[in-house]
């Protein structure tokens, strides 16, 4: 694991706790030094400081992704605003943890984002969402899917989507016409439920809408007040 933080205190506490956990972590205080870490040693997950001196989490996060490097990043920030969780996630970051944090949330998001990169074990049955094994495209309230590919329509124009929006996106697509509620849907997709305070959730539904909602075209994605969301066409 590569942990880049700038406020010394934060990034010593974070790497006692992550070693004691069991990751292997090698701490790096900005964006530069993340960056010529990631490029000699690629790490299975990154752990990025948003606001650090010179090149900040977000950068590091583009740079990286303009390269094709698809290794899961979570984000730390103390940042709270829904634009600007907004734009970690279109920068390529997979999820962030908001300032200040339990630790264990932590731990928990990593272990969510390290089970989805992770292969599935040949003999293992797979997770426990409906994949079936030998499904390539799904198609649900105008959405087609090309799961093997990883590539996703609405009609005719082609969505450009990160890991987890598309993984949302298969989620809603395979349950179209069926009200999911929030437990269910971090479960899914996080495989752990952060409870009713995170908006982690309304914040990936909201980024799926901007891509999927077209000018004149009507809304897919519908909120059930108090339960969670739906996929369909009105």
């Amino acid at each position: 694991m590569l942990l880049a933080e700038d406020d010394r205190a934060i990034r010593h506490a974070l790497e006692r706790a992550l070693t004691l956990e069991g990751y292997a972590v090698t701490a790096v205080a900005d964006g530069v030094e993340a960056l010529a870490q990631a490029h000699r040693t690629p790490p299975d997950v990154l752990l990025l400081d948003v606001m650090m001196p010179g090149i900040d989490g977000l950068q590091v996060c583009r740079v990286l992704r303009a390269e094709g490097d698809r290794t899961p990043i979570l984000m730390l920030t103390a940042l709270v605003e829904t634009a600007d969780r907004i734009a970690g996630l279109d920068a390529g970051a997979d999820d962030y943890v908001v300032k200040p944090f339990d630790v264990e949330e932590v731990f928990a998001r990593l272990r969510a984002l390290l089970r989805r990169t992770s292969p599935a074990p040949v003999s293992e049955p797979g997770p426990a969402r409906d994949t079936q094994p030998f499904d390539r495209q799904i198609e649900g309230a105008g959405i087609r899917m090309d799961l093997q590919a990883r590539r996703a329509w609405r009609a005719e124009r082609e969505l450009e989507l990160t890991r987890t929006e598309f993984e949302l996106l298969e989620l809603l697509v395979r349950k179209a016409g069926i009200v999911l509620d929030h437990a269910t849907i971090y479960d899914r997709i996080w495989g752990y439920d952060f409870g009713p305070g995170s908006k982690n959730l309304a914040v990936y539904v909201g980024y799926l809408r901007r891509k999927l909602d077209a000018p004149g075209a009507p809304q897919l994605i519908h909120t059930v007040r108090g339960v969670g969301y739906v996929l369909r066409e009105e």
